[in-house]
């Protein structure tokens, strides 16, 4: 009896210890899998970090990459079709504009006044945004009720109306462009800020934080801050984005950059007076502009399942 009942429990504890049949060849690749990293299984981000990239090397080094200067006028080459005069020396890629310039070297010294204006706006309108959500959401009661009741002013007054005041009265900069589109971004970065502090405020770490006595500013930065770096992460990537395009239509109306700082949307406003004889003034700003907008999103896009647990663990 002894002998039949050690032989069953080496037939169960065989059988267990063992992988099922159908699933045993799908334990290796399993672990294999987690090792590559999740930006290379994802086609999208690794096409809109490549352009990204691309834009980013743009936007430092320029003159590494145009042929030519963005502002070098050559009246007798004005108006020339993509692929003028290739393997010469006066070879224009994408062609010129209606003053000579390459539209190569626009497009590529552009990038640089689109990331700059993109990284400055979020820096402001997020440090702003994420102070007024930190102590909205903190402090609650009449503080609460005073900066929404702000952001929803700021939200029920047009954007183009409050760009075209502060840049009418403090003139075109890339300055004034900065200060007009980041106030008028930084609602998104408090709305999303002070819905997670009210809900992360409730914690036990963060009450037995304030039982202790620990000042309020310290619980901001080192408790509540970290928790909600995710979705301020996540918020910026598509700001950068929000923030480009802004520049493009401010600068496309005529109240972005000065004339002589290269701007996409100065190339579309000097192009659409020829789409109809000189189609690529309009269009190749424009595809650089899509392409730029389409490949941060995708960015965004992607680190918004990554660093979301819920899509985690799906």
């Amino acid at each position: 009896m002894s002998g039949e009942f050690t032989s069953i429990h080496d037939s169960i504890t065989s059988t267990s210890s063992a992988p099922c049949d159908g699933h045993a060849d799908l334990l290796p690749r399993a672990r294999h899998r987690r090792r590559v990293p999740a930006v290379f299984t994802s086609l999208r981000a690794v096409l809109g970090l490549l352009v990204v990239t691309i834009v980013m090397l743009w936007a430092i080094a320029p003159q590494v990459f145009a042929p030519y200067d963005p502002n070098d006028q050559v009246l007798i080459d004005r108006l020339k079709p993509p692929l003028t005069g290739m393997g010469t020396d006066h070879a224009y890629l994408l062609g010129t504009d209606h003053l000579g310039r390459d539209i190569l070297s626009r497009v590529i010294h552009s990038a640089r006044t689109s990331v700059v204006i993109g990284l400055m706006v979020v820096l402001l309108s997020g440090g702003l945004g994420i102070t007024i959500g930190l102590l909205s959401g903190y402090l609650g009661g009449w503080v609460d009720d005073v900066l929404m009741r702000l952001a929803d002013i700021q939200l029920a007054f047009p954007f183009i109306l409050l760009a075209v005041t502060i840049i009418g009265v403090l003139g075109n900069s890339l300055c004034n462009i900065i200060i007009a589109v980041g106030i008028s971004s930084w609602v998104s970065y408090s709305r999303v800020v002070r819905g997670e502090t009210l809900a992360i405020r409730e914690r036990c770490f963060v009450e037995a934080a304030h039982s202790i006595g620990v000042p309020t500013w310290r619980i901001l930065t080192r408790h509540i801050l970290p928790n909600i770096a995710a979705s301020i992460i996540v918020i910026s990537t598509f700001g950068v984005a929000s923030a480009i395009l802004a520049e493009a239509g401010l600068s496309f109306l005529g109240l972005g950059v000065p004339q002589e700082v290269p701007s996409w949307g100065s190339m579309l406003a000097d192009g659409r007076r020829f789409v109809d004889t000189a189609w690529w003034l309009a269009v190749l700003p424009g595809i650089a502009i899509f392409a730029t907008i389409l490949a941060i999103n995708l960015v965004g896009d992607f680190l918004r399942d990554v660093l979301d647990p819920y899509m985690a663990k799906c």
